[in-house]
């Protein structure tokens, strides 16, 4: 059976929400496809709990919202190059992408969703927050967002803070690609694709200067973005459970997973759709 009796249940007021009663491992029809979407264009992240799936369901599931791709950094499961491990050791101290960011915003037409599947968590911590970029964006005054609607920021794969992050792995699965070979600019303030309203485009792991300025002339004013776009008002904290299936939108969101459960394994298996070129 393809829907038991689905129920959402929003996180908060700005963004997330609990998705039950679907089972993906059976598949589903056209019809809870488009449901899904409209879903998770509403809320941003959606949460698909109780799931049984293998990385085929994984990706025949990721097949119906979007066009998988690959990850540059990291080779994929065997028979399945677009599902990589997001994994943490329990003899390791620092977390996959253990920074607030959006997914690889330093390539040219960066992913528009993640699906990210639990498999092995710790018995406490290791949360994921999200913040909407919506909600950055309005609250930003007219007069500094008319002139961040003019500017353009350049992201780069090898910001340390985030390169640190992803070195075990590379290490053990690395395709070879070098971060110093990526980077893209994007414009500051985008416009979705899909509903048509704007948001701060801006990732703190990747993003290092405004286009055209130093990195010391951008710092002050990124870090004054960076906080806007992380204020408790418009973030939600989930709590993982073995089987959730998260899907989050890159283009409007930003995420933090949280690493607080050193000693143990945490283990999830990710997909991530292709998009578009970020347009102003």
């Amino acid at each position: 059976m393809q829907v038991k009796r689905m129920q959402v249940t929003p996180i908060t007021g700005k963004i997330g929400a609990i998705v039950t009663g679907l089972d993906i491992a059976a598949g589903l029809n056209s019809q809870m496809v488009a449901t899904l979407r409209s879903l998770w264009l509403e809320h941003l992240v959606i949460f698909i709990r109780g799931q049984q799936i293998t990385p085929a369901q994984l990706l025949r599931f990721a097949n119906q919202i979007g066009d998988p791709d690959t990850y540059p950094f990291l080779k994929g499961l065997a028979g399945y190059p677009q599902v990589t491990e997001v994994l943490k050791k329990e003899n390791e101290t620092a977390n996959f992408g253990g920074v607030w960011h959006t997914d690889t915003t330093y390539q040219r037409c960066p992913p528009m969703a993640t699906l990210l599947y639990a498999l092995e968590l710790p018995p406490a911590g290791g949360d994921t927050v999200f913040a909407n970029q919506y909600s950055a964006y309005q609250s930003i005054s007219a007069g500094l967002a008319g002139t961040l609607e003019t500017l353009f920021a350049e992201s780069r794969a090898g910001n340390k803070a985030v390169a640190a992050t992803r070195s075990a792995r590379i290490e053990e699965q690395g395709t070879g690609v070098k971060a110093e070979a990526l980077a893209a600019e994007h414009p500051v303030v985008r416009r979705h694709p899909e509903t048509g309203k704007q948001s701060l485009y801006l990732s703190p792991a990747h993003t290092t200067r405004f286009a055209g300025w130093t990195e010391t002339e951008s710092a002050a004013l990124l870090n004054h973005l960076f906080q806007a776009q992380t204020r408790h008002e418009w973030c939600c904290r989930h709590q993982w459970q073995v089987g959730d299936l998260a899907l989050w939108d890159n283009r409007c969101t930003l995420h933090y997973p949280v690493n607080d459960y050193h000693g143990h394994r945490r283990l999830l298996h990710r997909v991530t759709l292709k998009g578009d070129q970020p347009v102003a």
